[in-house]
């Protein structure tokens, strides 16, 4: 395994216990079990989306320019600042903290997508916002589907 699918591992870990643990702790009657199989089905949703967050940038990028090259991946620096999600997702520790770790980690991808690709930074920067926000849309729709199916299974007939 490299060392980025290990960092995006962890970094979707992090995120995931960011946005979990809360909602743990607002339901004392949750299960051990029930908890892990939370955490870790979260950290695999978000290390799916952390890993296409560059893809999904580059194919929007070859859209805008068909010449250009194939898009940049990750590198363990590129996807360090995302282990960090843990302590800024906390919802009201800091939703504001976690957008500009997002916004900073975009950035840096952006820099690697215009070298790679060719295309001006803000191109470049708008193929990353297009592709991050897009990519977030999906998780938060599948999240507001599986709140909204354990609704209807908790409701008694």
């Amino acid at each position: 395994m490299s060392a980025v699918v290990v960092v995006l591992l962890l970094a979707g870990l992090s995120e995931s216990a960011g946005r979990i643990l809360p909602l743990i702790a607002r339901r004392p009657g949750v299960s051990r079990a029930h908890a892990v199989r939370l955490l870790l089905t979260g950290a695999v949703v978000e290390f799916v989306v952390f890993a296409l967050w560059p893809w999904a940038a580059g194919v929007l990028a070859e859209l805008q320019s068909p010449r250009t090259e194939a898009a940049p991946g990750w590198t363990p620096a590129l996807a360090a600042p995302l282990l960090l999600a843990a302590i800024v997702a906390f919802p009201l520790l800091g939703p504001l903290l976690h957008t500009l770790l997002i916004v900073a980690v975009g950035a840096n991808l952006t820099g690697s997508l215009a070298t790679a690709t060719g295309l001006g930074w803000w191109s470049a920067a708008g193929c990353v916002a297009v592709a991050g926000l897009g990519l977030g849309a999906a998780v938060g729709g599948v999240r507001w589907l599986v709140v909204r199916i354990s609704a209807l299974q908790a409701v008694p007939a």
